[in-house]
């Protein structure tokens, strides 16, 4: 039976290997290349889903959500939404509940692909909620990923910038796994919940103190 920390420490994670999104990667950068993808995503029943954003490093400067991110289980499509806009056909496929759209944090995407253009989203599973019915409280992607598969994920691009002319190998490979890596989680964490697991209980202070 797998063990699960209930608490994933940072030390943990530091040593473990590198995961890193391998498959295929397309960057979209106009209306009609998104149309296309979305014709391709419609036909999956589970799409993991990420956004990123340039960051701001002056006080009172915000940017508007530049990457949506979502993969199927043979493909990341990267949507840069500063060059095209949020278009009524992404905004349909993020609302059909016939397909399942995992993702962590969900509502702060959500929130800021809102302020591109209002919508209904439907059909979302949160891996945050997800795990917290199963007593870990992990909440970030990094830590639970190391958790369940003791794989690291690097955030290293994660402060890039997401608006660029041209993505990067390295963001191109970071946007995608984050997203992938959602569709991972998520169907590995229904097969232990259908399964059983062990939760692992952390150690008292006194102890690590010993």
């Amino acid at each position: 039976m797998k063990k699960l920390f209930i608490k994933t420490d940072k030390k943990f994670i530091s040593g473990l290997p590198r995961f890193k999104y391998e498959g295929r990667i397309v960057v979209i950068q106009s209306k009609a290349e998104a149309e296309r993808a979305v014709a391709a995503l419609e036909k999956s029943k589970i799409l993991g889903i990420d956004t990123e954003t340039r960051p701001s490093f002056r006080k009172g400067v915000f940017h508007q959500v530049a990457l949506l991110q979502i993969a199927n289980e043979d493909i990341c499509f990267l949507f840069r939404l500063n060059s095209f806009g949020f278009i009524p056909s992404l905004r349909k496929l993020l609302a059909n509940k016939e397909i399942l759209k995992i993702g962590l944090s969900l509502k702060d995407d959500i929130h800021m692909l809102a302020q591109r253009h209002a919508f209904v989203p439907d059909h979302f599973l949160d891996l945050q909620d997800y795990v917290k019915e199963m007593g870990i409280q992990d909440m970030s992607l990094q830590k639970l990923f190391a958790n369940v598969f003791h794989l690291r994920i690097s955030k290293n691009a994660q402060l890039s910038n997401w608006e660029a002319d041209v993505l990067s190998p390295a963001q191109k490979t970071y946007a995608a796994t984050d997203a992938y890596s959602c569709i991972m989680l998520y169907n590995e964490l229904k097969h232990l919940r259908e399964t059983g697991f062990i939760l692992l209980k952390p150690q008292p202070v006194s102890e690590k103190l010993q």
